[in-house]
């Protein structure tokens, strides 16, 4: 193995194993910004010494043991330390004494634990959504600054400064690295799933730019949900989030043509979808189901796009059931988008005229008052009615609206589109 693959090697590893190592010191020093970076001097170490000696049969164990004994160096080295650290450093120079740690050796059976906690603490809702965005991805999606910056068209220092401030009002605030008890676990679990969510759909659908998707962040968190479900496996709102992005993943070959335009869900060739993904989530979706109790909206938006999954063709589609899932939905969640998704159900089971309707009693809600889906919405409904000068003038507000350059340009190709006798 040349030098370039080992270090290609050593990157895919860290990206596997850098959430489960920080997490695994965060629990050690008790402070995530100082476990992250013992965990990137533990990838520096590899870089160095890998190439020449191997990679190591556990890479995992060989970064953790080297870590942690950097962690007690570094706790003796500082003489102004804390009396409760320098306890700390006693306390773990004792632990390491009676069980040194064999690099080569499975990690700790409590890891996952430690994952659970480090997970809860970065999508802790005392930071800015920017901010737990930002270090979710950084600790536990393993993305560098420049990558993160990358993924959301904002500058590197922008992100860097997110994460400094998420970092210290973490500390300032005594966020502690701890499983939230069962008072406050519901609240802090909506606080995880939200974010995670919130990456796949800047993903799935990206609110700027000039790409109409990116895959990595979907990726990133379609493996954030995966991991969440296995170490919660009584949570059927974590099954739901899974199941959820499974279904939508199954779909991202068929979304995007070859120059890479959008292409909408009734136009897609469904032999393009991924069988495998929606497997994975119509089997997330039934574990949901199993664990009992009224469906949460991750689980109801999961059942909406499994609708869709089974559908050979998109005549076949079940438009009814999907209109009366969305009524549930805005029962749990009220919410005008909701009602607004509700409406193409609705015009998709009953006409363009019954959605219509739906559509212009929510004209005058602030929330969608510059949300440009609600002139693309109202357009086709027109559009359908044969009133093609109203669609074209919905179109073009709807281009005005968006900030993502292939969807304005498909907005714009159908407001021209009305314009043709």
């Amino acid at each position: 193995m040349t030098a370039s693959d080992t270090h290609r090697t050593i990157d895919a590893i860290w990206r596997i194993e850098s959430a489960r190592l920080i997490a695994g010191l965060a629990r050690i020093v008790r402070d995530v910004g100082l476990a992250e970076e013992l965990a990137q001097d533990a990838f520096v170490a590899a870089l160095e010494q890998w190439p020449a000696s191997g990679i190591p049969q556990n890479p995992g164990g060989w970064l953790m043991a080297t870590a942690r004994h950097r962690a007690i160096d570094l706790l003796r080295r500082n003489k102004r330390i804390e009396r409760q650290h320098e306890a700390l450093g006693r306390e773990i120079a004792a632990e390491l004494d009676e069980a040194a740690p064999d690099p080569d050796a499975p990690l700790e059976n409590d890891m996952s634990d430690d994952l659970l906690r480090l997970i809860f603490m970065a999508c802790h809702p005392v930071l800015s959504p920017e901010g737990r965005v930002a270090l979710t991805l950084r600790l536990l999606g393993g993305l560098t600054t420049d990558e993160i910056a990358r993924a959301f068209l904002v500058s590197e220092p922008t992100v860097a400064q997110r994460i400094v401030r998420a970092k210290r009002t973490l500390a300032d605030e005594k966020v502690p690295f701890e499983v939230p008890g069962s008072a406050e676990r519901a609240e802090r679990l909506s606080s995880v799933l939200e974010i995670i969510y919130l990456i796949f759909n800047e993903g799935y659908s990206a609110t700027a730019g000039d790409d109409w998707m990116r895959p990595g962040l979907c990726e990133d968190a379609l493996r954030l949900g995966r991991i969440l479900a296995e170490l919660t496996p009584q949570e059927a709102e974590v099954h739901g989030l899974a199941a959820l992005m499974e279904i939508q993943t199954s779909r991202s070959r068929a979304r995007v043509g070859p120059a890479g335009e959008p292409i909408l869900l009734l136009e897609q060739n469904r032999l393009h979808w991924d069988q495998i993904f929606i497997r994975r989530g119509l089997n997330a979706l039934d574990r949901a189901e199993r664990l009992g109790g009224e469906p949460g909206p991750y689980a109801l938006q999961a059942a909406i796009a499994a609708c869709h999954a089974r559908a050979r063709m998109a005549e076949e589609t079940d438009w009814s059931r999907i209109a009366t899932l969305y009524g549930e939905l805005a029962r749990v969640v009220p919410s005008s988008v909701i009602e607004l998704n509700r409406a193409v159900a609705v015009a998709m089971a009953d006409g363009p005229q019954a959605g219509l309707e739906l559509v212009d009693a929510l004209r005058s809600e602030p929330a969608l008052q510059n949300y440009h889906l609600l002139p693309s919405v109202r357009g086709d409904f027109l559009f359908k009615l044969g009133r093609k000068a109203e669609a074209r003038t919905e179109f073009e507000r709807a281009a005005e609206l968006t900030r993502n350059a292939r969807e304005r340009k498909l907005l714009l190709e159908r407001a021209q589109a009305c314009a043709v006798p």
